[in-house]
């Protein structure tokens, strides 16, 4: 990946997590409990794992040697929306400087550039989770949707989509259907989930 397309999966990025701050500001408190698209989640569950998850990418990005802190540490204050802009701000300056060549996640290395197309795909995916459970309204940017619909496929392998896998089985979506659509059928969401 070359720097410009470094610098623009960096402000895809930014933009969603400002999106995804506004969906937490709005979150009312009776929808903590509610199922998201995310099954291994409720709204609760998965805002802790968006948060721990964006402050270990964020700390990896942040380190000379790419170490991510553990995301099972983190404790969401309020709705976690102003801890998400904090963490945005703070992972947009690490971005803007010396980025590690890699980033460590537990034992495992993966280049940063991979990392950073894996963590825009991952919340453009839960950001609609969280939008499409609490009623609210998800709208990123086509252009780091069709990046992140050329992206995904090279880590959605059959060790990790499928029945019971991290990722569920690919849900049809027609061709012709908006990206963030195609994408989240990739991702195994059904694209007309309603809380309801």
């Amino acid at each position: 990946m070359t720097n410009q397309e470094n610098d623009t999966t960096a402000k895809d990025l930014a933009a969603v997590l400002q999106q995804l701050a506004a969906v937490l500001d709005a979150l009312p408190a009776e929808q903590e409990h509610a199922p998201t698209p995310c099954i291994e989640h409720d709204v609760s569950g998965l805002r802790s794992h968006v948060l721990g998850w964006l402050t270990a990418f964020t700390d990896g990005f942040a380190d000379p040697g790419g170490r991510c802190s553990d995301p099972e540490q983190v404790t969401v204050k309020g709705t976690g929306a102003d801890q998400v802009r904090a963490l945005a701000d703070r992972l947009d300056s690490a971005l803007q400087g010396t980025r590690p060549e890699q980033l460590m996640i537990g034992d495992s290395g993966m280049p940063s550039g991979m990392a950073l197309d894996m963590v825009l795909w991952e919340y453009q995916v839960h950001g609609w989770d969280l939008a499409a459970a609490t009623d609210r309204p998800w709208s990123p940017d086509e252009r780091g949707l069709e990046a992140s619909l050329e992206f995904a496929p090279t880590m959605l392998t059959d060790d990790y989509q499928g029945e019971g896998k991290t990722f569920g089985p690919r849900v049809d979506v027609p061709a012709d259907a908006p990206p963030l659509d195609r994408l989240l059928g990739l991702s195994g969401r059904d694209p007309a989930w309603s809380a309801g």
